[in-house]
């Protein structure tokens, strides 16, 4: 049996500006997100780096000194001086690099032949890839395509801002036809620039040439990529609109056929959406704890199923910072919220930062107009902030400050049993009651109206069945209008 082989994650380094404004709780917020995004790309986040500035360096986001030591950091180079006497303080698992080796000798032999030793450690690692200690360094902020490129120049290693790592998670993970589209658009908006940051460092050679090869008269290399990268977003703006199209007649259709409450999920990305979907609908569905798991609209019936019939549907998650193209771009599936009767805005209970989640969410629903939309505010994940008696606690603060949410953990059947209530009760304020006669020469009718209506009571005489029902005020008159005939 073939011996099995491991793939050894990525290394990443992480790195941020400390600008005045941002309070040290927003930063560390902002810091853990890019490690859970990096997390989702399969990255291993290995440091942290912060800068504390007034602004950001205009030529490499970073000042010099603090670009030479994530440089040294990532290259694996030795600690020297008061560094390697600190360094004598690793963990036990760290001494056994070459960099522990020389922090260790430095107790026995003095300063200078530990530096002989990592000296010796650090030529090894120029030779030995594997020594790096980071193949990436991510970048909490989105950095112009000059900055990144003179990061990369600094650091000697691939360098991915924000955004970027944003849009490789979508592109990943991008299912369907329409999101796939989506992604690519986005992709190629922000690729459109670096294009340009490159053509400048090719000089003239990559300028403009004469029309030889298909190029037209003065057209350069890079002006060719860009005039494609406008074709393929043309080209698949049209196939967006053609699903728009499609997907606009099969929801036309499917309200035809019946009467059905919409509800969408919305929120921030890993803020449970997709378990509280299943939970909801018991049905199965992409349930992980990474951000952007759900990237395409999944629609289910709410179950047990009610009067109105509701759809549920899961919409992709917020964050913040999210590329403005690609909210731009995501807007068709994000219409299932905008035309929704009902939004579920599902927030984590359990995360310090959950007023950022609500602002964010907020602002990505003024954007693509769903902001009038009635909503439910939904506290998912209590059960993650302590023991009852904390979450308890917990429960009673968020009420005070939101009157009307619901606080819940949708591991728990009793609180989605009280959410599905409460959905449905939202959707039964303008039902109506009414008796309804079925002669018994028309009892193949009997399932339209267990269909429509929640049927109270039912009773029969000579003439036929007499349901009790409650519904909407069209259904219920339509109804009468077909009885009528048969019951006169």
């Amino acid at each position: 049996m073939p011996k099995e082989v491991k793939v050894k994650p990525r290394r990443a380094v992480v790195a941020t500006v400390h600008v005045p404004g941002v309070s040290d709780i927003e930063l560390e917020s902002s810091l853990n997100e890019l490690r859970e995004l990096a997390k989702t790309l399969g990255y291993e986040v290995v440091q942290t780096f912060i800068q504390k500035r007034a602004n950001f360096d205009a030529t490499a986001y970073l000042g010099t000194g603090k670009r030479e030591e994530i440089r040294r950091f990532v290259q694996g180079e030795p600690l020297d001086g008061e560094e390697a006497a600190e360094a004598d303080d690793m963990a036990p698992a760290k001494r056994r690099t070459g960099l522990g080796r020389a922090a260790a000798k430095t107790a026995r032999h003095g300063l200078a032949a530990a530096r002989e030793e990592a000296k010796q450690a650090a030529l090894m690692a120029a030779t030995d890839e594997d020594k790096h200690r980071a193949d990436v360094v991510l970048i909490d902020h989105e950095i112009s395509p000059s900055q990144a490129r003179n990061l990369e120049d600094a650091l000697g290693c691939e360098v991915m801002d924000r955004t970027m790592v944003i849009l490789e998670i979508f592109h990943r993970h991008a299912r369907t036809n329409a999101a796939r589209a989506q992604v690519e658009i986005a992709r190629l908006g922000y690729l459109a620039p670096r294009l340009r940051e490159a053509a400048k460092l090719a000089g003239p050679q990559g300028r403009q040439r004469s029309g030889v090869g298909g190029r037209g008269a003065g057209e350069g290399a890079g002006e060719a990529d860009r005039r494609k990268i406008r074709d393929r977003i043309a080209e698949l703006k049209l196939e967006i609109a053609a699903m728009d199209v499609e997907r606009q007649t099969q929801r036309a259709r499917r309200q035809e056929r019946q009467s059905l409450a919409r509800v969408a999920l919305v929120g921030y990305t890993n803020a449970g959406k997709s378990t509280l979907m299943r939970a909801l609908t018991g049905s199965e569905v992409l349930v992980e704890n990474k951000l952007f798991a759900t990237l395409d609209t999944t629609v289910r019936t709410l179950h047990p199923e009610s009067v109105p019939r509701v759809l549920v549907s899961d919409t992709v998650g917020f964050i913040k910072n999210l590329p403005h193209d690609l909210v731009a771009s995501f807007k068709s599936t994000l219409e299932e919220a905008a035309e929704a009767s009902l939004l579920l805005h599902v927030i984590d209970a359990s995360d310090p930062g959950y007023e950022r989640q609500i602002y964010v969410t907020d602002d990505v629903l003024k954007e693509i107009d769903a902001h009038k939309v009635p909503r439910i505010r939904v506290f998912n994940k209590v059960d993650g902030v302590g023991d009852l008696k904390a979450q308890k606690a917990w429960e009673k603060k968020l009420r005070a400050q939101y009157p009307k949410c619901v606080v819940m953990s949708a591991l728990r059947k009793t609180d989605v049993a009280k959410l599905h209530k409460a959905i449905v009760a939202v959707f039964q304020k303008g039902l109506v009651k009414a008796e309804l006669r079925l002669p018994w020469s028309a009892q193949q009718l009997r399932g339209e109206i267990f269909a429509t209506c929640e049927v109270l009571e039912e009773k029969a005489d000579e003439q036929g069945a007499i349901f009790r029902v409650r519904g909407e005020p069209d259904t219920i008159k339509a109804l009468k209008a077909r009885f009528a005939p048969a019951t006169s």
